[in-house]
């Protein structure tokens, strides 16, 4: 994870404070403590757990902002991204699916992008199988990281800045 905050540009600045804290505290894991390897870690996976909990606020926070869930469900505990945006769950769930809601708003491809990133930066990760311990190698975790963020950002273009430009601006 190399990049600066400066190169996230628009994107960063629609980020909650929480989820920024999250995410340069996740760079400085990689960047500062981790990167010289001074002791080899058998599973990497810890470094990908901050950058995927602002992934998880970011989307909340888009898809309230898109009116694709409510302030209710929003501020709930009980809300469940993963199912929701689960693309095998579409006809079960109907207009609850936020996969069905994203593919309409933002186009199939990018429901597909934000499903494979949650299941590969989330769900992949942090369940733990006994017969398929997944350790995450630190290439891997950076990629995975990468992952997300890049996720975020096309996310960020296709549902809200597209919109944010098509707004009239007033002198």
């Amino acid at each position: 994870m190399d990049k600066s905050q400066d190169n996230y540009g628009r994107f960063w600045q629609y980020l909650s404070q929480n989820q920024k804290d999250l995410i340069l505290e996740g760079q400085y894991l990689m960047n500062d403590i981790i990167k010289d390897q001074v002791y080899h870690f058998k599973d990497y996976s810890f470094l990908i757990f901050p950058f995927a909990k602002a992934y998880e606020g970011f989307l909340k926070k888009i898809f309230l902002d898109t009116k694709l869930i409510s302030r209710l469900d929003y501020i709930s505990d009980h809300l469940r991204l993963g199912k929701l945006m689960s693309p095998n769950l579409v006809d079960r769930l109907g207009d609850r699916s936020l996969y069905k809601k994203v593919s309409e708003k933002g186009g199939r491809d990018l429901a597909d992008k934000i499903w494979e990133t949650w299941k590969m930066g989330r769900n992949q990760i942090f369940h733990y199988f006994p017969h398929n311990l997944k350790a995450v190698g630190f290439d891997d975790a950076q990629s995975i990281v990468n992952g997300l963020i890049k996720t975020m950002e096309e996310t960020y273009e296709k549902l809200v800045a597209i919109k944010e430009d098509s707004q009239p601006h007033i002198k």
